[in-house]
C-alpha cells in the first residue's frame, strides 16, 4: 500500500518536474540554512574554547581597578612584590603565581625592529599560562634575582627579527637595554580577542622593574590553582586577602579585579550558543515557507487531477487510499527537499567553516532533527489538501472539466 503510494507520488513529482523542484526549493533552502548555521556556530564556539584554554588552565588574573565607565581603575594602585609573597604564603589550593609588568618596547637586531609586548615575569609564568620553550632554556634562578637581562621570545618576533636562524645566544636590544636571548616560546597564535600571543618577548621581572619600567610596579598576578581545587573558592579567598592588604573597608568598592578564566570561557561559549540558536531560528522560518508553498501546490495539483480522483473513487478507491496518495506525495517533496539541503547545509558550511578557518563540526543531530522537521512540515501543510481530494464527491468529480 505504503509502496504503491510512493511510486505514484514520484510519478506526480516527474510529471511536473519544475514546479515539484520549485516547490521544495522552500524546503531546500531552510534545511540548508539550518544546518550551516548550527554548523558554523557549533565551530565558532569550539574555537573561542580552544582559544580560552591557551590563556591557561585554572587560572585567575588580577588587575587593578575595576571595568567599567564611572569604575576605579587608572588611579588604582599597582600589586607590589609583598602582595606576591603575601599571596604564595597565605592562598590555599595554589600551584603557580606569577607577577607580570609589561610595556610595549622596541626590540632590535642587527637591522631588524619590531615593537613588542615585553613582560617582566618569572618562571611561573609558563606554567600558569601552558606555555613551553621550545628552544632554549628557562631563566635560571639567580637571573631571576639578580635581574640579569636575559631574554625569551615569541615565535612572531623570531620569524621577524631572525627569519629561519636558530636566535639562541644572540643580543637583541630591548628599549635601550642589551639582552640576551635563552629561549623561544612555543607558537600560541592569535587569541580569540584578535591579538598576537606569540609577539612578546620576557626577561625576568627585576630586570624589568629596573631597566625599562624604572619603577618596582607590578601590573597584574596571574594565579593557577590546583587541579580539581574549585577555583571560585580560591578567587574568594584571594579577594578576602587583597580587600585586608589594601585596607578596603566593609560596604566599599574593590579597587583591584580578579577574572577566572573558566568563568569568561561559560560567558562566551554561552554567548555563542545563544546567537547560534537565534540564527538557527531565523532560518528555520524559511522552513514554514517553504510548508505553505507545499500545501499551495498541492491544492492546485487537487484542483488539476479532480477528474483522475473521481475515477479512482467511482471504481471503488477509498478515501483513505486518497488521503494516503496525496500526503505521501507532500511528504515525499518535502523528504527531498530535505534531503538536498542537507547536502546544501554540510556544503556550505564545509566552505564556510574553513574561510573562516573554524572547525567543522559535524553534528548527525541537528542533520536528523532538520531532515525530521522537513518530513513533519509535508505531513503538517500536505494533510489539508490530501484531505480536501478525499473527501471529493465522485459524480461532481467525473462533471468537473
Amino acid at each position: 500500500m505504503l509502496q504503491e503510494a510512493i511510486k505514484l507520488a514520484l510519478q506526480a513529482i516527474r510529471r511536473n518536474a519544475m514546479r515539484s523542484f520549485l516547490t521544495m526549493l522552500g524546503i531546500v533552502i531552510g534545511v540548508g540554512a539550518v544546518i550551516a548555521m548550527v554548523t558554523i556556530g557549533n565551530g565558532t564556539t569550539e574555537k573561542v574554547r580552544a582559544e580560552l584554554a591557551k590563556l591557561g588552565s585554572n587560572l585567575l588574573f588580577m588587575r587593578p581597578g575595576q571595568f567599567g565607565p564611572g569604575r576605579a581603575s587608572a588611579t588604582a594602585k599597582p600589586f607590589n612584590a609583598r602582595d606576591v609573597e603575601a599571596i604564595k604564603t597565605q592562598l590555599q589550593g595554589v600551584r603557580a603565581i606569577a607577577p607580570v609588568a609589561q610595556q610595549a618596547a622596541t626590540v632590535v637586531y642587527g637591522t631588524e625592529n619590531r615593537v613588542s609586548v615585553v613582560i617582566g615575569t618569572d618562571n611561573e609564568y609558563f606554567t600558569t599560562q601552558d606555555w613551553l620553550v621550545v628552544s632554549g632554556r628557562q631563566f635560571l634562578d639567580g637571573e631571576v634575582r639578580a635581574g640579569r637581562a636575559a631574554c625569551i621570545i615569541g615565535q612572531t618576533v623570531r620569524e621577524k627579527l631572525f627569519g629561519g636562524a636558530n636566535p639562541v645566544g644572540e643580543m637583541v636590544r630591548v628599549k635601550k637595554v642589551a639582552c640576551e636571548v635563552i629561549g623561544v616560546l612555543a607558537g600560541k597564535g592569535e587569541s580569540s580577542f584578535g591579538t598576537d600571543q606569540d609577539d612578546i618577548v620576557l626577561i625576568p621581572l627585576r630586570a624589568f622593574q629596573r631597566r625599562i619600567a624604572g619603577n618596582s610596579d607590578i601590573s597584574a598576578i596571574n594565579i593557577s590553582a590546583v587541579s580539581g581545587v574549585d577555583t571560585a573558592k580560591v578567587q574568594a579567598d584571594l579577594e578576602r586577602l587583597m580587600r585586608e592588604r589594601r585596607g578596603i573597608v566593609t560596604g566599599k568598592e574593590d579597587d583591584f579585579s580578579v577574572r577566572d578564566t573558566r568563568q569568561l570561557a561559560q560567558t562566551m561559549t554561552g554567548t555563542t550558543e545563544i546567537l547560534t540558536g537565534l540564527l538557527g531560528a531565523v532560518a528555520s522560518v524559511s522552513l514554514l515557507v517553504g510548508g505553505i508553498g507545499i500545501m499551495n501546490i498541492m491544492l492546485v495539483s487537487v484542483t488539476e487531477r479532480t477528474r483522475e480522483i473521481g475515477i479512482r473513487l467511482a471504481i471503488g478507491a477509498l478515501e483513505r487510499q486518497v488521503l494516503s496518495q496525496f500526503l505521501v506525495e507532500a511528504v515525499v517533496l518535502s523528504g527531498l527537499g530535505g534531503v538536498i539541503g542537507i547536502a546544501l547545509g554540510l556544503g556550505l558550511a564545509a566552505i564556510a567553516t574553513q574561510a573562516l578557518e573554524v572547525p567543522f563540526l559535524f553534528n548527525p543531530g541537528i542533520v536528523v532533527l532538520a531532515f525530521t522537521f522537513s518530513a513533519l512540515v509535508g505531513v503538517v501543510f500536505g494533510y489539508f489538501p490530501a484531505r480536501r481530494a478525499a473527501h471529493l464527491d465522485p459524480i461532481e468529480a467525473l462533471r468537473h472539466e
